[in-house]
């Protein structure tokens, strides 16, 4: 496993540096403010939030470019705002208003945003295995030299689609690689008893394609790799499996009681292995960063993220009139659109 790599190793600039703590943060403080919204009954549905997950979704977002794409997962939203989908925007969709990512019609579930790079998260579990693939698949007919970033869940490499996807990206060498956010748990399965494999990424050699197993609560870890295998898909080199471990601190939606693990396993995750308490710690202990200026960093956040709910809670809700719009393509394409020359 490959992790604790040293501040003053990275290639990254002191302002880079903590500005990837503003983005974790960012993350941070949205999740919490959805479970504040959630438990006050103005978020309808279920809600899956990556609390403890920040690192992974900040490190490998930073190696990509803006042309690069995602995809993601039921647990989509730190992805979403890492590669830059509207935060405003997002908030009006988890609240159901007409001025989402998807017109208040897709919730938590299925923010998207095309213009940046977002393809969406994926309701049904290994449902967005298929879609990175397709998505590699035409960059490269395309010569757009554009990766794909495809996000999944520990228990969603049990599912077909998943084996499909990296045979399929082997065999063609898609410029596309695939990060499984091994947060220990599918649902309430621990993962070690539901693999006999110590490390996920060793499926990686079914395939032939290189596979690496991460700290993925080590920012700076996750964005080294990443950053690897982006070249290399950048390069015509093929797919890349990528297994970061991390932890969701909470449950898999608002209703699990997380009977299933201890309060002393929690404490642990969240005490020891929280990867922005450990990033603050290594900024300071660098002079990067004080402790000062960190809660101003955090405050400002806070603010534009109150300001935020502010305005969408204004925001007007579909209509029975929206329920069909957005259904069907507005626009007629054609194969002969695309030069496969």
């Amino acid at each position: 496993m490959l992790g604790d790599k040293g501040i003053r190793d990275s290639q990254l600039s002191a302002n880079e540096l903590i500005q990837l703590l503003r983005e974790m943060w960012r993350i941070r403080l949205f999740e919490e403010s959805l479970e504040r919204l959630y438990a006050a009954g103005e978020i309808h549905g279920t809600m899956h939030l990556c609390i403890g997950q920040e690192g992974t979704a900040v490190g490998s977002a930073l190696a990509l470019s803006k042309g690069d794409w995602i995809t993601s997962t039921h647990r989509n939203h730190g992805h979403a705002l890492a590669k830059g989908t509207n935060m405003q925007k997002m908030y009006a969709e988890i609240l159901g208003r007409k001025t989402g990512t998807n017109q208040g019609k897709g919730g938590s579930m299925h923010i998207a945003e095309q213009a940046v790079g977002n393809l969406g998260g994926n309701g049904i579990v290994g449902g967005n295995f298929p879609i990175a693939t397709g998505a590699a698949l035409s960059a490269q007919l395309q010569g757009t030299q554009d990766v794909v970033l495809c996000y999944s869940g520990d228990g969603a490499t049990n599912e077909g689609s998943f084996h499909e996807a990296l045979n399929l990206a082997a065999i063609w060498q898609l410029p596309v690689i695939f990060l499984i956010e091994n947060n220990q748990y599918g649902m309430s399965s621990a993962i070690q008893e539901m693999v006999k494999i110590k490390e996920l990424s060793t499926r990686s050699q079914s395939y032939g394609m290189p596979g690496i197993t991460i700290d993925g609560n080590d920012v700076l870890a996750v964005y080294d790799v990443t950053q690897k295998a982006v070249a290399d898909a950048r390069q015509g080199l093929g797919p890349t499996l990528i297994e970061a471990l991390t932890y969701r601190q909470r449950g898999h939606s608002k209703s699990d009681k997380r009977a299933y693990r201890s309060q002393t396993e929690e404490t642990l995750w969240a005490e020891k292995f929280d990867p922005i308490k450990n990033f603050e710690t290594r900024l300071r202990q660098a002079k990067i960063i004080t402790a000062t200026e960190i809660t101003e960093l955090i405050q400002v956040e806070a603010e534009i993220i109150e300001e935020l709910i502010k305005v969408v809670k204004s925001e007007p809700r579909p209509t029975a009139a929206d329920l069909m719009t957005d259904v069907y393509a507005s626009e007629e394409y054609h194969y002969e659109k695309i030069n496969l020359s």
